[in-house]
């Protein structure tokens, strides 16, 4: 890897542009690193109450009829974003889909027990418990090295 590093005054802004010839892991974390730096908190909402949450608080994200909470170990937060939209804010080798209206944080996974219809279902280290569709299993198990290749 090439790495090139231009300092100016009289530049305005900073710019990181990244050329390459496919998105491989490494590139995957350079953008995950930059990512996360850009989301160092979010605003949830509690009743009247604003909290501001850090990303690495939160258990998981989870849709219910009138918006996105999320769940940290002292409660459960309104938030203003869309699912859609944490997922691209949030870097992905920290948070995870899980299904159409959950995304977890990975470090607050506990155990796998896999359910009905080829679906798994995910424990959390606080007990809480969700089910992860089919879409996003295998997903799931590329990202936690769960699945074995098989010697031809």
């Amino acid at each position: 890897m090439k790495i090139s590093l231009n300092i100016d005054a009289n530049y305005e802004e900073n710019k990181v542009t990244i050329q390459c010839k496919e998105l491989d892991d490494s590139i995957q974390e350079i953008l995950d690193f930059f990512k996360g730096r850009e989301t160092e908190f979010l605003v949830g909402k509690d009743g009247e109450m604003q909290h501001i949450l850090k990303p690495e608080d939160i258990h998981y994200f989870h849709t219910e009829a009138d918006g996105v909470v999320a769940v940290t170990a002292d409660g459960s937060f309104k938030l203003k974003e869309k699912l859609y939209e944490l997922e691209q804010l949030l870097p992905s080798n920290k948070f995870i889909r899980l299904s159409k209206s959950v995304i977890a944080n990975l470090h607050e996974l506990s155990r796998f027990e896999a359910s009905f219809n080829g679906t798994l279902c995910v424990y959390f280290k606080s007990g809480a418990k969700e089910y992860i569709s089919r879409t996003y299993v295998n997903t799931i198990k590329d990202t936690l090295k769960m699945n074995r290749r098989k010697n031809g």
